[in-house]
């Protein structure tokens, strides 16, 4: 079985060691890169199937990266910042970051958090045997996880897929943003319930036709959210 390749993207050395350590000893393959650029160079030869990307970096930001990455695929993202603002965390969701972590943060959350993306980047055997879900010009299958607009196809993280899958498989029926932390994300504790409004615009400007007044995903102010069919 081929063993899981996770690339860390830090240029602080002894953050990059021990990160690097923990995450051997949970049993992946790890890579190093100590910039952006030397990150892509990287990537380009092969791409992770996770990546940890810290936000302060020389050559090419974090946020570069992560929205260079995205053009190229849904390989997961986990963030790594010093900056305890909103403002960040929000900026890296939106560049297509799957989780986040605010340093300093313990070696064994990471490779929680690690375990916990990888999980939700895997197709779930439940849902490989359900049927595609249709509605108008949305089409939904779980099989290859393939999501089409009006028969063209969308790219969608996993986080994303796995939201709107939930909703979708659920028609009006209300998520509050905490039944989405623990239903998607496997857990609420630490994540702040914002990301899940984060990814709701996301998921609205890639499936809807007006993401500001939208048809499919539907927010109850004060409550959730729910699908329209």
């Amino acid at each position: 079985m081929r063993e899981t390749h996770i690339l860390v993207v830090e240029d602080e050395p002894s953050i990059a060691e021990v990160v690097s350590l923990y995450l051997k000893q949970a049993g992946y393959r790890v890579s190093h890169a100590r910039d952006g650029r030397a990150a892509m160079g990287m990537m380009e030869r092969q791409m992770p199937d996770l990546l940890v990307l810290d936000i302060m970096l020389p050559e090419v930001d974090g946020f570069e990266l992560a929205r260079w990455v995205r053009e190229r695929g849904d390989t997961p993202i986990i963030m790594l910042t010093a900056r305890r603002d909103e403002f960040d965390r929000i900026r890296g969701l939106e560049m297509g970051a799957d989780d986040y972590v605010v340093k300093p943060f313990s070696p064994q959350e990471l490779v929680s958090r690690v375990r916990a993306v990888l999980r939700r980047a895997r197709r779930d055997p439940e849902d490989e045997a359900a049927k595609p879900l249709v509605f108008a010009e949305l089409s939904i299958d779980p099989g290859t996880r393939l999501v089409t607009v009006s028969g063209r196809e969308i790219a969608l993280t996993a986080v994303e897929f796995d939201m709107l899958w939930l909703l979708a498989r659920h028609p009006r029926q209300v998520f509050s943003r905490q039944q989405l932390l623990e239903r998607v994300w496997g857990r609420s504790d630490y994540i702040d319930p914002g990301t899940v409004t984060v990814h709701i615009r996301r998921l609205r400007e890639k499936i809807e036709a007006d993401p500001s007044n939208p048809a499919y995903i539907v927010t109850l102010w004060g409550v959730g959210y729910k699908f329209e069919p």
